[in-house]
């Protein structure tokens, strides 16, 4: 049994991660595919916070089959949920307010649905992954892309911090970068996991924050998990 004071910051921190943020229309460089030229990215909403475990628990109690022991095979390898204590006990009142992570694309996929959302495209995320805390495109800012890296070097092996404590670029999203890997809702593996290989055909073979995110979705499958690997919902918002 979750103790009374676990369970106030089970409801404070899924109300906290609830919120979602408006993003507009606008353009950004991919790292593949356009030849060099923006894509337009349409309006739409994304969570401000990463989805925590405590917003997890409450999806698998009302959920069951995607409880750890109880999920298809075929969409889960066996570290599903790896980093909780119990089938639904996911740690301390700290460990609550992480992220959750050990959670496949299928699980991440099923979680925004029940919520009426879905997950983010790669465009959306890269799109506001490029936002600086006073730029919406700071992706030819080499200040913040060694920022970007400093988080990336210094994020945890497991078990990320807390939501709502890290960096918040200008639209209000935090955690982008200094937390958990972020599952996306279209899956882009390139033939080049090494981020070497993977500057070759970059449209920015200096972005590396961007070649580090591409090489690591390159070796996920749907089934995939990570202690390292969360996700958030988004919505397609109104222009």
């Amino acid at each position: 049994m979750i103790a009374a004071q676990a369970v106030r910051v089970l409801v404070a921190t899924a109300a906290l991660s609830a919120g979602m943020v408006h993003v507009p229309a606008g353009d950004y460089l991919p790292l593949r595919g356009m030849g060099g030229q923006r894509m337009h990215v349409a309006a739409f909403d994304i969570d401000a916070h990463a989805v925590t475990r405590a917003d997890y628990l409450v999806f698998v109690r009302a959920h069951p089959e995607w409880q750890r022991g109880k999920v298809d095979a075929k969409r889960a390898d066996a570290s599903y949920l790896v980093d909780w204590r119990g089938v639904l006990d996911p740690g301390d009142v700290t460990d609550l307010q992480r992220p959750v992570t050990s959670v496949s694309w299928y699980a991440a996929s099923a979680y925004c649905e029940a919520q009426g959302k879905r997950l983010p495209t790669t465009d959306e995320w890269e799109y506001v992954a490029a936002a600086s805390d006073v730029r919406r495109d700071a992706s030819q800012d080499r200040a913040f892309m060694s920022r970007l890296l400093e988080m990336y070097a210094s994020r945890p092996a497991s078990a990320p911090p807390p939501v709502g404590h890290g960096f918040r670029n200008v639209y209000g999203i935090e955690g982008l970068h200094g937390s958990a890997w972020e599952w996306t809702r279209d899956l882009k593996p390139d033939e080049m996991s090494s981020c070497a290989g993977a500057a070759m055909g970059a449209s920015d073979p200096s972005n590396y924050p961007a070649l580090l995110r591409e090489s690591f979705r390159s070796a996920l499958t749907e089934r995939s998990t990570a202690r390292t690997l969360g996700f958030r919902c988004a919505a397609t918002g109104p222009a």
